[in-house]
């Protein structure tokens, strides 16, 4: 049997190229893809050739956000059957190093995360129209599951597990800083658990009316109106807990002005060395809290999307087929007009 996938080879230079696809052994199944959503770390490994001091070093398929049908199980499979749709957790901690012993599976020191270039061989992608995985990776849906929307778990999954770190959200004065899917989709989570108020800034306006769908109480362009903000430093700050998504020096300075004291600085958006104002930290005794994947929050991001708890319909810009790749991550990367961008396959 063929597929088609898409292979990155070094900064911008992606193909659409086609190769045999194996049967699934045993504990392992069969997948067709369904959709596959653009994530910000794909976009760097095309136009930068990595991330960091991340590099790719050699070719790889993208993609870490997929769902689809079953097509065939292997030996010793029973939790899935042929023509089950399923979501597809990219991630695959080891469960026998000290850190999943000790119940930390997202910080595994032999992860294995579909579409990353950390290791070397490269772990392969998800973007591909067949795919044999890990019977484990396969979280079974209910029959007629929206197949789009379940593509959003892994990202949903990243944001509950900020949402965990950060503690109760219920009745809280809520700032997301960075408006794009990871922003978006930490906004409906704190609806969904109460906040009593939810501001939101970004540089554009167009991923801030996506965040007012998502459920923002209030949402700020700071390129616009760069001193909204001010307001919010009054008195020591006024915000409870921060979800810090843009990694921007000038976001992380705001947040830390706005957020009274003893409030959580949740940093969900990643980047190299930043500046800190730390006499602000230690004056108003925040807590700066990292976060990083996610684990059982993976199922949890399913049931959320298929009962209908977390809606991520409106982050959801645009959909191109895999043969137009090239052209949907232009858009994914137009943060004017975008905020999570999907590829469909032949499953959908």
């Amino acid at each position: 049997m063929q597929t088609r996938v898409c292979r990155l080879y070094g900064a911008n230079d992606l193909r659409i190229e086609t190769e045999e696809v194996a049967a699934p052994g045993p504990g392992q199944v069969l997948v067709a893809v369904a959709a596959g959503g653009i994530c910000g770390s794909d976009m760097h490994y095309l136009s930068d050739g990595g991330i960091g001091t991340i590099r790719v070093r050699e070719p790889i398929i993208l993609g870490h956000e997929a769902s689809g049908r079953v097509v065939a199980v292997g030996e010793g499979v029973s939790h899935v059957s042929p023509g089950d749709p399923v979501a597809l957790n990219p991630s695959r901690p080891c469960g026998e190093c000290a850190y999943c012993a000790e119940g930390l599976p997202m910080h595994c020191l032999n992860m294995r995360f579909n579409g990353s270039a950390i290791r070397l061989p490269h772990e392969q992608g998800l973007f591909r129209d067949r795919i044999v995985v890990e019977a484990a990776q396969c979280i079974p849906l209910p029959e007629g599951a929206d197949l789009g929307a379940v593509a959003c778990a892994e990202p949903l999954a990243v944001c509950l597990h900020a949402a965990n770190m950060a503690g109760e959200i219920a009745g809280k004065r809520v700032l997301v800083t960075g408006a794009g899917p990871i922003g978006a989709l930490c906004v409906a989570i704190a609806a969904r658990e109460g906040a009593s108020e939810i501001v939101v800034t970004d540089l554009q306006d167009a991923t801030l009316e996506v965040a007012r769908a998502m459920g923002a109480t209030r949402t700020i362009n700071v390129a616009k109106d760069p001193d909204a903000m001010e307001a919010y430093a009054a008195d020591k700050g006024h915000f409870h807990t921060v979800f810090e998504c843009s990694a921007a020096a000038p976001a992380i300075r705001s947040a830390i002005a706005t957020l009274r004291p003893r409030g959580v600085l949740v940093q969900v958006g990643v980047v190299g060395d930043t500046p800190m104002p730390i006499n602000a930290l230690v004056a108003k005794e925040i807590r700066v809290q990292g976060t990083h994947r996610f684990h059982e929050e993976f199922a949890e991001a399913v049931r959320a999307i298929t009962s209908g708890s977390i809606d991520v319909a409106p982050i959801v810009t645009a959909r191109f087929p895999l043969e137009q790749a090239a052209q949907a991550f232009a858009v994914a990367a137009d943060r004017t007009k975008s905020v999570k961008v999907h590829l469909t396959f032949e499953a959908a």
